[in-house]
């Protein structure tokens, strides 16, 4: 179990562009400082257990380096005078793994850490760097299995949420795509649709979201996100097959449609809740459905009330209710984005100002 300062709130899609202007804003923090006679760098600490961050406590004490502009210090330790927290505490896990390939580390900068292979390895793990048009093939058909994703896609990380909620973090590697830069051999060789998700198992490609998730489903190991129930399945395909006219409505209505498309929308995803008593989720218990619809609530939510100034939770008890409880949810929780990013990305795509 991580401690509370290493709770995965969401995923960052930062380009290396952006992470170079912010390490050039911190450098220069970084210098205004140099001179400073005697003053001691600070740092927060929030990783690991209670003994490491009391070793992290010693470790400070014996640390006397000053701020120098070139670097930032040790992992987690704050060259800013204020002391505030840099890396440890950005709760962007991607953001963090480009800045660890991004900074002029030097081979004592890891010393005051306390667990920096562990740091690292955990980034790598949950957020691999995206591939990007010069990026070299993974070794395909070499009977690894790989979800091939991006960060940005809603399709993508409905897979990415079944892959964590049944455990399979170490049997489907997660190779994400940068979909603005993506290399050619992912259309040539790997997915000709060059779409996201896909994924590589038993020497075969596959593909779509919902066929994805109910494959992962029957073919591995792990919590069962399909019932047995006939009549839940029944209302589980009904569900599943208004996805799309779900976003097609949604969208609609946020490039100058009527409103009255939301609330229809949204309505009868209220009332869909109602179906079963027997929990809080659209077919009662957790199911993949749940993973269907939640890529594209997580972004409709925050955009509808930027946009239009319209709350999807107002007079939906029920649907308040399945988001607070969705967010409970640390197989999503994982797979979950910035909400001013989500915002601004989406703007863009849909041409909204």
């Amino acid at each position: 179990m991580m401690s509370a300062g290493w709770k995965m709130m969401s995923a960052a899609h930062v380009s290396r562009e952006g992470v170079r202007r912010i390490v050039a804003e911190w450098r220069t923090r970084a210098r205004r400082t140099k001179g400073q006679s005697g003053r001691r760098v600070k740092a927060r600490v929030s990783v690991a257990t209670e003994a490491e961050t009391r070793r992290a406590k010693r470790r400070r004490v014996r640390a006397r380096e000053r701020v120098s502009g070139d670097g930032l210090g040790a992992v987690g330790i704050s060259p800013i005078p204020n002391s505030q927290t840099i890396l440890c505490h950005f709760k962007q896990f991607a953001f963090a793994s480009l800045l660890l390939v991004s900074l002029p580390w030097k081979p004592g900068h890891l010393q005051h850490h306390p667990c920096p292979k562990r740091l690292v390895v955990m980034l790598r793990k949950f957020f691999p760097l995206f591939l990007i048009l010069a990026s070299d093939p993974p070794p395909l058909f070499d009977g690894t299995t790989r979800l091939y994703t991006s960060y940005i896609c809603p399709y993508a990380q409905r897979v990415w949420i079944a892959r964590n909620y049944k455990g399979l973090q170490e049997k489907i590697k997660l190779v994400p795509i940068d979909l603005q830069n993506r290399p050619d051999w992912y259309k040539e060789k790997v997915y000709p649709p060059n779409k996201v998700p896909s994924l590589e198992h038993n020497n075969e490609i596959r593909g779509e979201s919902l066929d994805l998730l109910k494959y992962i489903d029957s073919y591995f190991e792990g919590p069962a996100l399909y019932p047995d129930d006939p009549t839940k399945r029944e209302f589980a395909e009904e569900l599943l097959s208004y996805t799309n006219t779900f976003n097609l409505a949604v969208i609609t209505s946020l490039k100058g449609g009527s409103e009255n498309e939301i609330s229809t929308a949204f309505d009868y995803l209220e009332s869909a809740l109602f179906k079963f008593t027997d929990g809080p989720f659209f077919l009662g218990q957790f199911s993949l459905v749940d993973i269907a619809y939640a890529p594209f609530i997580e972004r409709f939510y925050p955009l509808l009330l930027d946009v239009k100034k319209y709350d999807i939770t107002t007079g939906r008890p029920m649907l308040t209710s399945w988001i607070e409880e969705m967010n409970e949810i640390e197989a999503y929780k994982q797979t979950k984005r910035d909400l001013q990013e989500l915002i601004a990305v989406l703007k863009k795509r849909f041409s909204i100002n």
